[in-house]
């Protein structure tokens, strides 16, 4: 048996309560970088191709690189300026609120300065997800949900979210605005399991929002892990990519997406062959012993 329904399991997910679908899988950009546009667009090309039309990227993305702020979605813009067609294509997400030095601030004016940043960067007139990337615990949520009100009055963002929120950070911005959050953005992989115990993943079925899954892959340490937790998952995850003729990494996707809040893990992968791969997630399921023996080696001790 087992434990979801292939085609349930593998739809287009809801992004939130606007009415907006994207695909199971997104293509994240935070190792998006340097000149090179006609690679770059290679990259988005095979994310596209493979199905995946949730493109996640952010202004902060580039520093870690040794690049500037925002060089990841000004790389992206110039490969819409050199393609234009490919904007039709995809729901384009983006973060904010990281200030280089401060380190977060979601103040009216920054956030407002960042979207219009973020807009002139990618060379687009809307964004469709725009999520405040870490909270800023100095501003208060009323404040917040008056920019989200303001920025979407302008027609500059389509839908709002946020990104490593508690649920009662969540709670709280959602009881000044008039309208739903779409999207929570954290944490979530078969080495980061907190979200199923800290209640983001209950209130995110709770709410109905979606839940973007960053690092899927537990920053890499399921592709090559080096210590016991991480070896003992893998090797549960390897039974499953065995019998499904998948790889590991696409069997650590497809045991986030079993979850019923439908999580959409980011794929962060900057490369062709392993974005493609990526969609392999989508030939198959888990069954419930399956999906409990990665957990259970998530956790080290046996399930209660």
């Amino acid at each position: 048996m087992t434990l979801t329904d292939p085609g349930l399991s593998h739809a287009r997910r809801a992004l939130g309560k606007s009415g907006l679908t994207v695909s199971p899988l997104a293509w994240g950009m935070w190792r998006f970088r340097g000149q090179d546009v006609k690679a770059a667009r290679a990259l988005v090309e095979a994310a596209l191709d493979g199905g995946i039309d949730l493109l996640d990227t952010a202004d902060i993305y580039g520093p870690d690189n040794g690049e500037p702020f925002g060089a990841a979605e000004h790389l992206l813009g110039r490969v819409l300026a050199e393609t234009p067609g490919l904007r039709d294509r995809f729901t384009l997400a983006t973060k904010g609120g990281i200030e280089m030095g401060v380190p977060y601030n979601s103040g009216q004016a920054y956030l407002t300065s960042a979207v219009e940043a973020s807009l002139n960067r990618l060379g687009v007139e809307r964004i469709d997800l725009w999520q405040i990337h870490r909270p800023d615990h100095l501003a208060h949520p009323a404040e917040i949900a008056r920019t989200f009100e303001t920025l979407r009055a302008q027609g500059k963002v389509a839908e709002f979210g946020v990104s490593n929120h508690t649920p009662a950070q969540v709670s709280a911005l959602q009881a000044y605005l008039p309208f739903p959050l779409a999207s929570i953005q954290p944490e979530f992989s078969p080495l980061a399991i907190e979200p199923l115990y800290d209640g983001v993943l209950d209130q995110a079925i709770e709410k109905g929002l979606a839940v973007l899954a960053w690092s899927p892959l537990g920053g890499g340490r399921l592709a090559a892990p080096g210590d016991d937790r991480s070896k003992a998952v893998t090797a549960e995850l390897a039974i499953v990519a065995d019998r499904a003729g998948v790889s590991v990494s696409a069997a650590a996707y497809g045991w986030i997406m079993a979850h019923p809040a439908r999580p959409i893990p980011i794929v962060g992968s900057q490369q062709v062959a392993r974005i493609q791969d990526a969609s392999q997630a989508l030939t198959f399921t888990f069954s419930r012993p399956e999906w409990y023996a990665v957990l259970t080696a998530a956790r080290g001790v046996p399930l209660p």
